[in-house]
């Protein structure tokens, strides 16, 4: 299972990654555009709705390097056992946040679908990007209850031991 769940998160991240490619692409022609007074048209919209995948495409992987913030004044002065079963409980709630985030947004893509919301300029239909971010944050929840799962069961925390086989 953790096998899937690294090729998983490995497409989610290079999904992300040709997104910041595309971004950064815009954005070089974009500014030397202005420079010769010639501003790609609709630049906005390209790198506001690429963010989107870029952000969440690497939430995953960020979870899975062990790269989310996590505070430890404390962790020194508490046994192995709870500092585990901190952690534990710090995956189970990410995953519950991201799986509200990605049922809101759910929520909110049927709104964009209904009243047919689009970008400003380009008219790009703001509901792909929504759906696209809930399946992004479904993936990191997934494997975030994955992470909470191998900790609890296995007493191994994957951020811990290996390099991601992606």
């Amino acid at each position: 299972m953790r096998k899937t769940a690294d090729r998983l998160i490995g497409l989610f991240a290079s999904i992300g990654a040709l997104g910041l490619f595309f971004e950064v692409g815009v954005i070089l022609v974009d500014v030397i555009g202005r420079s010769f007074g010639r501003p790609v048209y609709g630049s906005q919209d390209l790198i506001g709705m690429t963010m989107v995948i870029v952000v969440f495409g690497a939430m995953a992987l960020c979870d899975r390097n062990g790269g989310h913030i996590s505070v430890d004044l404390f962790e020194r002065y508490f046994p192995s056992r709870l500092n585990r079963w901190i952690d534990v409980l710090a995956a189970v709630t990410g995953a519950v946040i991201f799986v509200g985030i990605a049922w809101t947004v759910w929520e909110s893509s049927k709104i964009s679908t209904m009243l047919n919301l689009s970008t400003n300029l380009l008219n790009l239909p703001k509901a792909w990007f929504q759906w696209v971010l809930s399946i992004f944050a479904i993936g990191t929840a997934l494997g975030m209850a994955l992470r909470a799962i191998e900790m609890a069961f296995r007493q191994t925390d994957i951020r811990k031991h290996t390099e991601p086989d992606l």
